[in-house]
């Protein structure tokens, strides 16, 4: 395998056209792959997500700090309708 600066050597040898098309090329197989990569990370979080709403456990524990939050939530809401 080519070492990077025999790679840039021969880029350079390349005329502006090649060298154009080449970036072209290689932008698309970074997209491809930032996409792809992206796109595991995504479903892996989906996959989570799913499974924090079907876990009673995890659905008692939001309910919990939805109580504990109620009273700071309303009185944020009504300071925020008061004028100041």
């Amino acid at each position: 395998m080519s070492t990077y600066s025999e790679v840039l050597s021969q880029v350079q040898s390349l005329t502006p056209d090649e060298q154009q098309q080449l970036l072209v090329v290689l932008s698309a197989l970074m997209r491809d792959r930032v996409r792809s990569k992206t796109q595991g990370k995504r479903s892996e979080i989906d996959a989570a997500l799913i499974e924090m709403a079907q876990d009673p456990e995890y659905q008692a524990q939001v309910l919990q700090m939805e109580a504990e939050f109620a009273v700071a939530s309303w009185e944020a809401l009504e300071f925020g309708e008061s004028p100041v």
